[in-house]
């Protein structure tokens, strides 16, 4: 068990080291989901009452895309650096690259949604101090970075991979989106946790299956 964390955490803090040179995956997703945000508040009034049912699609959208731009260049870096075939000579187990990848994934996810979401509730009018909404967004973002970082070593592998990761990866991700965005509007109207415990369990399920099966399938799509 000592050696899995060593390793998640060698590959994890491998990722955090070179964003923290290059800022090429934080800067790009940062500004494109702050640009989504601002150009959605100019096209919507912020006091229609159309804001409670456009907001949590807008938010989820910035976050999506956003997310797939950091997605897209998890192991695009390994590949154009020819250090992916080093990366797997690793003596560790495919599924701990998985796990690694993942952490960094996510972190870099989260790190952008905790920048973006306080502004996004304050162009929008909305209470800034939400926990539901932050445990939603965690939950979501699991699912979404576990089933990204997976699609991302399998489109790595590609000549078209800025293109087959949106075309593999959007479709299957379609039911946590549709949970997480109804969560958040449940959320933004006031909602309890009664409200929005049946999309919270459609979540929390989607994120064990993909976990679960990306840790199965990852050694076979790492090494097409």
């Amino acid at each position: 068990m000592k050696g899995l964390f060593t390793g998640v955490f060698a590959i994890f803090w491998k990722d955090i080291l070179s964003e923290l040179r290059t800022k090429e995956i934080a800067t790009s997703v940062l500004v494109f989901a702050l640009l989504v945000v601002v150009i959605f508040n100019f096209a919507f009034e912020s006091g229609a009452d159309t804001i409670g049912l456009v907001a949590p699609g807008i938010l989820w959208v910035a976050f999506a895309f956003a997310g797939m731009l950091g997605l897209n260049r998890a192991f695009a870096t390994e590949k154009e650096n020819s250090s992916l075939e080093g990366l797997m000579l690793c003596p560790v187990e495919r599924h701990v690259i998985y796990l690694g990848k993942l952490a960094g994934s996510f972190t870099f996810m989260l790190i952008v949604e905790a920048i973006i979401t306080p502004i996004f509730l304050v162009l929008f009018n909305l209470p800034v101090c939400m926990p539901r909404l932050g445990i939603i967004i965690v939950l979501a973002t699991l699912g979404f970075t576990s089933v990204g970082t997976l699609f991302s070593a399998l489109s790595a592998n590609t000549k078209a991979r800025d293109i087959m990761l949106p075309i593999l990866f959007l479709p299957i991700i379609v039911p946590v989106m549709i949970a997480a965005v109804k969560a958040t509007g449940l959320v933004l109207d006031g909602g309890t946790w009664g409200d929005i415990s049946t999309w919270l369990q459609i979540i929390i399920a989607f994120d064990v299956i993909f976990l679960v099966v990306s840790l199965l399938v990852f050694e076979f799509v790492i090494e097409e």
